[in-house]
């Protein structure tokens, strides 16, 4: 069955300044080595090649949020990305934002970089994005 893309972009809409609306989306899940896990109120979407994979987002509505979603997502995309070959997956995650700092964290995510006001927040301030990597095969909580 194809993810419904609106309703995918109005989640992220929710959870993100710098949204994707449904036709970004769309084009993501569609290239060679998407995965996607989604749910009624969330969804992550990674993207292998080859030996890697990138957490390209991962979004929960905010009334959702603090039940386990994001985590159940993520291990989710984590063990299919691994299935299809991943040893090492990377994202970027907003030094601020201490909830998924604390989630990718829990899931064996180590710091590995950091970007320079990578993200700029609706009021423009700027803010770095921390570079977090996972290795493969690493025990899964």
């Amino acid at each position: 069955m194809k993810p419904d893309f609106e309703a995918l972009a109005a989640i992220h809409a929710e959870a993100f300044d710098g949204s994707w609306d449904a036709v970004a989306l769309e084009g993501l899940v569609d290239r060679p080595g998407a995965v996607l896990e989604a749910e009624a109120d969330g969804f992550a979407l990674l993207q292998v090649a080859g030996d890697e994979a990138e957490v390209l987002t991962l979004a929960i509505r905010r009334d959702a949020r603090r039940r386990g979603l994001a985590r159940r997502l993520a291990l989710a995309a984590v063990r299919r990305a691994a299935d299809r070959g991943a040893r090492r997956i990377f994202l970027e995650v907003a030094e601020d934002n201490a909830a998924a700092r604390a989630l990718y964290a829990g899931l064996g995510f180590e710091p590995a970089g950091r970007r320079p006001r990578y993200y700029a927040r609706a009021d423009g301030d700027p803010v770095d994005a921390l570079l977090l990597v996972l290795n493969l095969p690493a025990p899964l909580p």
